[in-house]
Formats: structure tokens, sequence, C-alpha cells
């Protein structure tokens, strides 16, 4: 266990005991996470989806930092399909704007860890600004060598897949897998959905062939990393034999 790990523990909590039985030499490479639950927080409470989505970058935040101190090589957040253009307009300028926020509020923080930024999917779909600040996270970390945090934006696996095909059959590409939107990453072993839905909605279907999947009847704004460190030892239970305990 790395020290700021560690540090980071409360003596006797949740998330220690979790972690007194997870091997760190066999952690999954890359953890995928379907975020999924906002709209049904935000219901519950009376309030806009858009709520919702606005608490939900704390579980980003909280995620993204506990996948850093865990020593994962690789995490991909599943923030915006193809299908999610189908919402409110209001909803979809609402996940925009917060999608910039995030970028612009914590991308020191992030540089500062060595986390490498990046995005996948259609992202010429996405406004000039929203690529334009894409591109600037992207950039600023392209030379950092710790945590791959990937966000999937205007993503869909089966255009993914039409595409590797296409870059393949062209040229652009050696190899089908170079074609896809993940080249350079290890697949995902772990698939994490929050607020209980078992689907896996068009998400890394040709990289996750083999991942373990972690199911989660907490929705998205509630999720902590608490419920990363639950899933990773489960995934180990499930791989190398042994018992989670919470």
């Amino acid at each position: 266990m790395k020290p700021e790990l560690r540090e980071s523990l409360k003596p006797g909590s949740p998330e220690e005991r979790l972690l007194a039985g997870v091997d760190f030499e066999r952690l999954p490479r890359h953890v995928a996470v379907i975020m999924d639950g906002n709209g049904r927080w935000a219901a519950a409470r009376g309030r806009p989806r858009v709520f919702g989505h606005r608490r939900g970058i704390e579980s980003v935040r909280d995620v993204v930092e506990a996948a850093g101190l865990l020593g994962l090589e690789a995490l991909t957040l599943y923030a915006f399909s193809r299908e999610n253009w189908k919402r409110p307009e209001r909803e979809v300028r609402t996940l925009f704007a917060l999608l910039r926020q995030y970028l612009r509020r914590e991308i020191d923080e992030l540089d500062r860890k060595g986390v490498r930024f990046s995005a996948i999917g259609r992202l010429s779909d996405l406004p000039p600004e929203v690529q334009a600040d894409l591109d600037m996270a992207t950039e600023r970390t392209a030379g950092n060598s710790g945590l791959r945090f990937q966000v999937a934006l205007s993503y869909g696996s089966r255009t993914e897949i039409l595409d590797a095909a296409e870059r393949q059959r062209t040229g652009e590409a050696e190899s089908f897998a170079d074609g896809l939107y993940t080249k350079g990453l290890p697949d995902p072993d772990l698939l994490i959905r929050s607020s209980g839905e078992h689907r896996v909605s068009n998400f890394l279907l040709y990289q996750g062939a083999g991942a373990e999947l972690w199911w989660t009847e907490t929705l998205w704004p509630e999720f902590r990393r608490r419920h990363l460190y639950e899933a990773v030892a489960e995934f180990q239970a499930r791989r190398f034999g042994g018992a989670a305990e919470a």
C-alpha cells in the first residue's frame, strides 16, 4: 500500500477494512465506470436532473483521487453517450458546462498528481468550446506518467467498432485494435455500474469482453471511494479467491 493511500485512511473505517485484504500486486489494471443515477437521485429529492449532475461531480473527484491513490493504471468514466444527445437541450448544455468547470478547476491538481487526462468518443460532435477545454487538459497532462484518466463523451461502442474497422480498411490503423479510441490502454478488467442497473449500455463492448462486472444499488451522486475499494476487493476475490470484507 502506498504511503499516501495509508495516510488517507481513517483507522477503523470501512475503507481501511476493505483495503486490508487487498493484494496491491493484483489490482485491476483498468477500471471502467458507467456513472448512472444522477436523475433518480435528484428526483427523489424533488429537484431537477441537473441538480444530480452537479452533485455527481463530487463523486468524479473522489473516485479519480482514489484511483490514483490505489495505483490503478487506467480509469475510464462513461460521462455522455451518443444516445444522450436526445436529452433536453438545457440538460445537455448543463452537462457540458459542468465538464468544462471540472476541467478548469481540477486541471492543476490532476497535473500535480501526475494524472494523464484524455477523452474518447466522437469528440468532433462536441461544441467547439468543449473540444478546446478537452484539448487544453490533454496537452497539459500529456507528459504525466501516473493514472490514465479517460472520459467517454459522445461515445457509443458500436460506433467505435465501425470507426475502427474503417480506419483499418483505409490503412489509418495497422490493426483493428489500433483503430479503437482506447489505443494504447489495457482492456478494462473491471467494469462498474452504479444505480442498480444491470446493463453495459453500449460501453466498451469490444475491450470489456473479459471484464468482471460489478453492480451497486448506490446512485452515482452517493458513490465514493469506499465503493471503488469494495469493487476492487470483490474483483480480487472472484479472480484469485478469498473473501471481500466490508
